[in-house]
Parts: structure tokens; C-alpha cells; sequence
């Protein structure tokens, strides 16, 4: 079952980025990332403000653009980043899937 809401840890972790991180990020593009808050203030974000966060990064993280370079990215046409941040995704858990089937050889033998 998929969560409905993401704390900003959670956010970070599925991010592989700190939490400062996350939260400056929010803030500075946030045309395109709104973040929920509960009764406590936290912010709470939903699948696809983590989409949009994952898109950033990329483009940052990968790309090399500045934040600025981003929100102009952001605001033409975002439909190339979109279908790159999935692939890689879905990469990622092919990969996870083939360690976790290694690992399953590996211990089934040794039994």
C-alpha cells in the first residue's frame, strides 16, 4: 500500500539528500513543490511533490544545472526530465531486484 504523505525525512531519505536539503529546495521552487503541513506545522508532501523533488535533483545533481537553470527547465518543457528521472527509477529497482536474486543464489546454495 502507497503512502498518501511523505514527512520531509522520509522525502529525504527516498531522495538520498539531506533534510536542509530538501526543505531549501521546497521553498525556492515552490511554484512546483507544495508541501502539506499537519497540526504541528510539519511539512507533509505528496507523490508527486517527491516527483517533482526528483526531477530537481536530477537536473542538479546530474545534469549540472544551477537552480536557477532548473526553474527555467521547469517552467519550458519538463516532459525530458520526467522520462529520464523514471528510467533511472526503474533502473534502480532492476538493480535491486538482481542483488536481491544474487543474494538469494547465494544463500540457497550454502544451505
Amino acid at each position: 500500500m502507497e503512502k498518501l504523505f511523505y514527512t520531509i525525512g522520509e522525502a529525504a531519505d527516498l531522495l538520498d539528500e539531506s533534510v536542509s536539503t530538501v526543505r531549501y529546495w521546497s521553498d525556492f521552487f515552490s511554484e512546483y513543490v507544495k508541501p502539506g503541513r499537519n497540526a504541528k506545522g510539519n511539512r507533509l508532501y505528496t507523490k508527486e511533490d517527491i516527483e517533482i523533488l526528483k526531477q530537481i535533483r536530477f537536473l542538479i545533481r546530474c545534469e549540472g544545472y544551477t537552480l536557477d537553470g532548473v526553474k527555467s527547465v521547469l517552467a519550458e518543457d519538463k516532459s525530458f526530465v520526467e522520462s529520464r528521472v523514471k528510467a533511472i527509477d526503474l533502473l534502480k529497482s532492476i538493480r535491486a531486484q538482481l542483488i536481491e536474486v544474487r543474494s538469494s543464489m547465494i544463500d540457497g546454495g550454502k544451505s
